[in-house]
């Protein structure tokens, strides 16, 4: 929806999130594109967050957390193996590593063949070997033997690795789900993410829908148990968990083995049954299977869903800065039902409000995060600010473009005011470059890059120009001395663009958002610089001299050399 004022946005957006409460509304700008450009098929140029104005979060990924969570699933498989054995054990996860009790002593053999047996099923593949996940070590835990498994470190990078490229791929799906285009979401340095949201003036919502950690987990209660009891004690039973119940913080034991997540969750819709709101919730095979093989052993049994979010925690001193706390963990149940009948992928989940029915199925539709994150710095970028730098960097460029175009054409005249239009050549063809480059959004840093372009393209034309009037100097022709100034200044010229490239390459690979958009205007001037030097301008002065037979001198200021023997007493 397009709206002619700003100040109109904020009363469309309560009317719309009041009519459709299922989807999420949020503020944003829209280019102002002339219609004729459009029916041309033509696009306007993406601009980054500094110029369009726009929301930037930066977010860090809570790693040893991620390995935890692995851990945690290594811990139910052996759980499970250890069980259908009828091996008696207790597993938990203690910081990064695994203690497995085994409570009879006579099963220690057969319970490390098959947590050796889980390990060789699920080997890493490194450097085109195979090699082992884990560590597994005897040793006494309380008084009894077990086993101490720790993941190596390779399996450790390996599952942080991955929990980067998933947040990554989730926070864009989500970002999807705000349907923000040209937004950034990709890696920055070993542990954080990088969110830019052009257009978006509405921070709130983004940061509600980005910033959320949630995700469910189905488990089978323990019914014979007392929770009340477990809770008086301030310990949970062997093999289960204490949690407390949303809607009336009642307490309620689960089974720790957990049947499915969200992880394995395919679709999630919000909906109604009998007038009350509901979740309508999908899942893939292996879900599928596991919520099959449960439901058709334990039907009469109780089966309860647990929400878990992550959310950041309050702001503390830091090195003297405010920066949020450690992020805060929430488990809640919010729904215990008795499994009535066998089912698999489809199901629904109920007890919820409208709101958060709607809130957590966008969360699950966009996908669980493999790792808590934490805003670590948050930045609102007003339009009219993002307004007020395009201006500038105008004026910039203007500014850069007339003083170079003043003293080229002083210094080398009539060869100067040639290299002035190759230098207007020169920002049109970087200009256009950055509008046809897919992704490519021109920042405030980029349009500096293209005023260093600015002066740095007239450099190859300096070399050409000198040289040439080094050839006059020496007595040669003036078309000699054109012919002898390209061809000679050529090499000069290529080795020092080949080495401002490397370092714009470098920039490119090693350096963060603005540093990137810097490094591509660069690399994009370097390109268009030699061309218009070595082409544009060299055609331009054909097209002025190259069919003069009889030339005399050459407008190239300093001394005018009109032919050999002029040159020749001059220096006599």
């Amino acid at each position: 929806m397009r709206l002619e004022m700003a100040v109109q946005q904020e009363d469309a957006r309560d009317v719309l999130a009041t009519a459709f409460p299922t989807h999420v509304v949020a503020l944003s700008l829209s280019p102002r594109t002339p219609g004729w450009l459009k029916w041309l098929g033509l696009e306007p140029m993406l601009l980054g967050l500094d110029l369009r104005g726009g929301v930037h979060f930066l977010y860090e990924v809570d790693l040893d957390l991620a390995v935890a969570q692995y851990l945690e699933t290594y811990a139910t498989d052996i759980r499970t193996q250890l069980r259908e054995a009828d091996i008696r054990n207790n597993v938990e996860v203690v910081g990064t590593s695994l203690r497995v009790a085994i409570i009879e002593p006579a099963d220690m053999d057969r319970a490390e063949e098959i947590i050796r047996q889980l390990d060789t099923s699920d080997q890493l593949l490194q450097l085109g070997q195979l090699t082992s996940r884990l560590t597994i070590d005897r040793t006494q835990l309380d008084g009894r033997p077990g086993f101490n498994v720790r993941l190596t470190e390779s399996a450790i990078r390996e599952r942080q690795d991955f929990a980067i490229q998933q947040n990554t791929v989730t926070l864009r799906n989500r970002v999807n789900e705000l349907g923000v285009a040209e937004a950034v979401v990709q890696r920055q340095g070993v542990d954080r993410i990088l969110v830019e949201l052009p257009g978006i003036q509405d921070p709130a919502t983004a940061k509600r829908v980005l910033g959320s950690t949630a995700t469910l987990e189905f488990h089978l209660v323990d019914q014979d148990n007392d929770a009340y009891e477990a809770e008086r004690r301030g310990r949970a039973p062997l093999g289960s968990e204490l949690h407390h119940h949303r809607e009336d913080g009642r307490p309620i034991l689960l089974r720790r083995d957990i049947i499915a997540s969200g992880d394995q969750l395919i679709d999630a819709t919000p909906g109604y049954e009998n007038g009350l709101p509901i979740v309508n919730v999908r899942l893939d095979a292996t879900g599928a299977r596991k919520m099959l093989d449960t439901t058709l052993n334990n039907v009469g049994k109780q089966m309860a869903v647990l929400f878990i979010e992550d959310r950041p925690g309050p702001m503390v001193e830091r090195n003297g800065e405010q920066v949020p706390g450690e992020s805060v963990r929430s488990e809640e149940v919010i729904n215990d039902a008795q499994i009535q009948g066998v089912f698999s992928n489809r199901f629904r989940i109920s007890g919820l409000s409208v709101f958060e029915a709607q809130n957590l199925a966008l969360l699950l539709r966009a996908g669980s995060l493999a790792a808590p994150i934490v805003p670590i710095e948050e930045r609102t970028i007003g339009p009219s600010l993002g307004r007020e730098n395009i201006e500038r960097g105008i004026d910039a460029v203007m500014i850069g473009y007339l003083l170079v175009v003043i003293f080229i054409g002083l210094w080398y005249r009539l060869f100067g005011m040639l290299a002035n239009v190759a230098l207007f050549v020169n920002v049109v063809m970087i200009v256009a470059a950055m509008s046809l480059i897919p992704g490519a959004a021109l920042t405030l840093p980029g349009i500096a890059g293209i005023v260093l372009t600015v002066g740095m393209s007239v450099d190859a034309n300096v070399l050409i120009f000198e040289r040439i009037r080094e050839e006059l100097g020496n007595g040669n022709t003036p078309q000699a001395s054109i012919r002898a100034g390209w061809d000679k200044a050529f090499t000069t010229i290529l080795a020092s663009n080949v080495t401002t490239l490397i370092a714009g390459i470098v920039l490119f690979m090693y350096g963060t958002g603005p540093i990137k958009g810097f490094a591509v205007t660069l690399s994009i001037g370097i390109f268009t610089s030699m061309f218009t030097a070595i082409l544009v301008t060299r055609a331009l002065v054909n097209l002025v001299y190259g069919s003069r037979t009889n030339l005399k001198k050459l407008s190239i200021g300093g001394s005018q050399v009109q032919n050999q023997t002029v040159a020749s007493l001059t220096r006599a």
